[in-house]
């Protein structure tokens, strides 16, 4: 994608363009993000510790081990809980697709994510089927009735319990942020039409109205065999979805205030297996980063000439979830 090696043993059939950056190149399969590089900060040194899904997964989202055995929360619940305001009607923490698997972990369930489909489209049960007033006076009921029953059972499940309802009553108010019928068929010259280019253009639209993170998965990249084939078609999607999410941003004058992180749990691994695949790799990858106040136009770290091993500036979790936070003020 972002750290070509052409004419090595380990580069594999794609060819690398010329972006809007002198001397940056990128894969010719990502043509739209080629000309928005200078917003972008490429990190080419991840080198990480937890090689396999369940673990990569918990660990890029935590920035711990799940070895530990301590409910860490993901950088999701961190960011709501730091960045958020618990008053708000909208959630502080949307995700799109399947992804981490941490959750809230010790913050609690104020903090845990909404997940919405991987086209944006609300679940069932948010659907209005009795009026505001009917449904005010029905949460009035359940309030009287849950604090009755508190009084004499203790416990952390029916607090829990009561959070999930409030932060449902409080959405169903704000649930019109989520729906982008109206203005999706315009979106799609720019994003594609996939629930990919949907769940990116829908992203823009939730941080437009205040909720301070959105994740937004895009799934197939696990490609132990084929791997050409499947990335190939990977970034027809990922290249005008990545680009178009950018490109709004700036327009609306979110972007400098607005940091996008695309990465995945693991890397591939430079040599390619006899399935015309590449397995999972850590000791060598790459993450970009963009807007909320970083510097873009910039490659941070190299890989050697056959991207096995980090040359120069190796960076670990702990150096990426530090430098994330920083950009979000967040100590």
């Amino acid at each position: 994608t972002v750290d070509m090696k052409p004419g090595r043993p380990t580069g594999g059939p794609f060819r690398p363009i010329a972006t809007n950056v002198p001397g940056t190149q990128i894969c010719e399969y990502l043509p739209r993000l080629a000309r928005m590089t200078d917003k972008l900060a490429i990190i080419r040194s991840m080198r990480t510790q937890s090689p396999d899904h369940p673990d990569g997964i918990y660990h890029m989202h935590t920035c711990y081990q799940m070895r530990e055995r301590i409910p860490h929360p993901e950088i999701g619940a961190m960011i709501a809980k730091f960045v958020g305001n618990p008053d708000a009607d909208l959630p502080s923490f949307v995700r799109m697709g399947p992804a981490g698997n941490g959750g809230a972990g010790f913050l609690g369930p104020r903090y845990e994510p909404f997940s919405v489909d991987r086209n944006g489209r609300l679940p069932y049960f948010t659907e209005p089927y009795v009026t505001p007033a009917a449904r005010d006076r029905r949460g009035e009921l359940l309030r009287f009735m849950e604090d009755g029953f508190a009084e004499t059972h203790r416990g952390d499940p029916f607090a829990s319990h009561r959070t999930a309802e409030e932060r449902m009553w409080r959405m169903l108010r704000a649930r019109s942020a989520f729906d982008i019928s109206r203005d999706w068929p315009r979106a799609q010259e720019r994003y594609g039409n996939n629930e990919f280019a949907r769940g990116c253009f829908l992203a823009s639209k939730l941080v437009e109205a205040g909720v301070p993170f959105v994740e937004v998965g895009q799934d197939n990249y696990d490609s132990h065999a084929d791997n050409f084939t499947c990335h190939k078609a990977n970034m027809a999607i990922l290249d005008p979805a990545w680009s178009g999410l950018l490109a709004d941003l700036q327009e609306r004058g979110l972007l400098e205030n607005t940091l996008v992180v695309w990465m995945g749990e693991v890397g591939r691994t430079p040599y390619i297996n006899n399935r015309a695949g590449r397995d999972h790799f850590i000791r060598a990858w790459t993450i970009v980063l963009a807007g909320g106040g970083i510097r873009g136009g910039q490659v941070y770290g190299a890989t050697d000439a056959d991207g096995r091993e980090v040359r120069d500036n190796p960076v670990s979790e702990g150096d990426l979830f530090a430098t994330i936070y920083t950009a979000l003020g967040i100590n």
